[in-house]
C-alpha cells in the first residue's frame, strides 16, 4: 500500500518525516506508533511490511523517521537516545492532536528500547512491542567500539555502520549509559510482547530474556527463529506484523461501538491495491481480508486470488445452507465438508451453433456429509445445496454496473 506522507514538529522545532498506513476502511481498530532501529529510517523494508501488515488488520501506523534520519530535520550528531524517546512523545501528541491517542507503541531494536521509555509516559498506550530490543541501550555501542575512545576524546567522530557514515557524538554515549530498562520495566505496567530470532548476531536473544525477567505480567514472548536481526526476510516481517495484530486483539481495548454495514457513501465491501504487486486488501463490513496472485504470474501469494475467493464463496454457502436446514429437520448432520474446483469447458449443448466452440466456467462441487443420514435425507441435501444464495446468484443473469468514482 502507498502509506500518507505526513511531517510534524518536534519540540525542538524540527520537522520529521513520517508515514500513516491507513487501514481501507479509513477507521481503524486503533492507532500505533513505529520506532525503526539506530541509523535506520521509516523506508526501511521491515518498517514497510510490519506496518503494512498491520495496517490490513485494521491498525493505523505511524511511522517516522527520528531527528537527523532520513528526511526529517536535524543532525544526527546532535541527536540522543533521550532526543529519540521524546521525538516518540512528540509523534503520540500528534496522532492525538490529528488523529487519535496510540494504544501502542512497537520497536526494532534501539528504537523497541525507546518504546518503553516512552510508553511509560503516555497513560492511554496499553500495549508495547519490541523486536530484536536490547535490554540495556549502550549495548549499541559494539557497533562502532573500535571509534569509542576517540569519540570520548574528540567531542565525536565519524563512525561506519551498516556501510553508511554516521557522526557520534559523546553526549550520545553518555546518554546511552544513563538509561538502565530493569527499574523502569518493573512500573511500566503496559502489556509486553517481546519478539527475537535465536540467530540474532547483533542483539544476543539473552536481551530477551533480561526484559522478560524484568517485566511484569502481562507479559509475552515470541521466537523469531531463523529470523536475522533486521528482520530482513519478507516472511518474516509480514509474520511478525500478523502476530502483533493477532495479539493486540487480547491486550489492546476496543471501544464498543455498533459498526455500520455501510460506509458513508452506501458501499458494503472496499477493495484497495495499491503499491507493487498484487497484493489486494479487502474490507467486509466486520473482517479485513487479503487477496493475490500466486507467484508464478508476478503475485507475492499472501492471499487467495480472486477465483480462489469466488469457490470459497460457494463453499461456504453450500455448507451453511445444508446445516441450516438439517438443523431445522433435527437431522444428525456433524459435518460438511465441501471441495470445488473452477475449470473452463467448451459449450457444446449450445442452441446457438455459432456458440459451440466458446467454453464457459464450470464450477464442480463435491459434498461430504457426516453423520447419522439415511440415503434419502442425504440425497434430500444434495437437492438443498442447489439452493444456496450464492449458488443461485451464480446462475442467475447477472448485471454489473461499473462507474468511475469522481474525484
Amino acid at each position: 500500500m502507498n502509506p500518507l506522507k505526513l511531517t510534524f514538529r518536534n519540540r525542538k522545532g524540527l520537522d520529521l518525516a513520517a508515514h500513516l498506513y491507513i487501514p481501507l476502511d479509513q477507521n481503524p481498530r486503533f492507532y500505533a506508533v513505529f520506532a525503526h532501529c539506530f541509523t535506520c529510517s521509516q523506508n526501511f523494508s521491515a518498517v514497510r511490511r510490519i506496518s503494512t501488515s498491520l495496517s490490513q488488520q485494521g491498525i493505523a501506523v505511524l511511522s517516522f523517521d527520528f531527528t537527523g534520519l532520513g528526511r526529517s530535520d536535524g543532525e544526527f550528531e546532535e541527536s540522543t537516545f533521550s532526543s529519540n524517546i521524546s521525538d516518540l512523545l512528540d509523534a503520540s501528541d500528534f496522532l492525538e492532536r490529528n488523529y487519535e491517542s496510540p494504544k501502542m507503541m512497537v520497536g526494532h531494536s534501539l528504537g523497541g528500547a525507546a518504546v518503553m521509555y516512552a510508553s511509560f509516559d503516555l497513560p492511554k498506550v496499553e500495549a508495547v512491542i519490541t523486536i530484536g530490543a536490547p535490554a540495556f541501550p549502550g549495548h549499541i555501542k559494539k557497533l562502532f567500539k573500535e571509534s569509542i575512545s576517540k569519540i570520548k576524546e574528540m567531542g565525536s567522530a565519524e563512525v561506519v555502520i551498516g556501510g553508511r557514515p554516521f557522526r557520534v557524538s559523546k553526549q550520545f554515549l553518555e546518554d546511552l549509559e544513563q538509561k538502565p530498562l530493569e527499574n523502569m520495566l518493573k512500573k511500566l505496567n503496559k502489556s509486553l510482547l517481546i519478539m527475537h530470532s535465536p540467530q540474532d548476531e547483533i542483539v544476543d536473544i539473552q536481551n530477551a530474556a533480561e526484559l522478560y525477567n524484568a517485566a511484569k505480567h502481562p507479559k509475552s514472548f515470541i521466537s523469531l527463529d531463523g529470523s536475522d536481526h533486521m528482520v530482513s526476510k519478507e516472511t518474516d516481517s509480514e509474520y511478525v506484523g500478523e502476530v502483533i495484530a493477532s495479539w493486540s486483539k487480547r491486550y489492546v481495548s476496543l471501544e464498543k461501538t455498533t459498526e455500520n454495514l455501510y460506509d458513508t457513501e452506501g458501499n458494503q465491501v472496499k477493495v484497495r491495491l495499491s503499491g507493487p504487486g498484487f497484493t489486494t486488501e479487502i474490507k467486509t463490513p466486520h473482517h479485513h481480508m487479503i487477496a493475490d496472485e500466486p507467484l508464478e504470474v508476478g503475485g507475492d501469494n499472501l492471499g487467495p486470488n480472486p477465483y480462489d475467493f469466488l469457490m470459497a464463496s460457494l463453499g461456504s454457502c453450500t455448507a451453511m445452507t445444508l446445516k441450516m436446514y438439517a438443523d431445522r429437520k433435527k437431522w444428525k448432520l456433524n459435518e460438511v465438508t465441501v471441495f470445488l474446483n473452477h475449470d473452463k469447458v467448451h459449450l457444446n449443448d449450445s442452441k446457438n451453433p455459432s456458440e459451440k466452440e466458446s467454453k464457459v466456467s464450470r464450477f464442480t462441487r463435491l459434498i461430504n456429509l457426516e453423520g447419522a443420514l439415511d440415503e434419502d435425507q442425504r440425497q434430500r441435501l444434495l437437492e438443498i445445496s442447489h439452493r444456496c444464495p450464492v449458488h443461485r446468484t451464480l446462475e442467475e443473469d447477472i448485471v454489473i454496473q461499473t462507474l468511475l468514482k469522481k474525484k
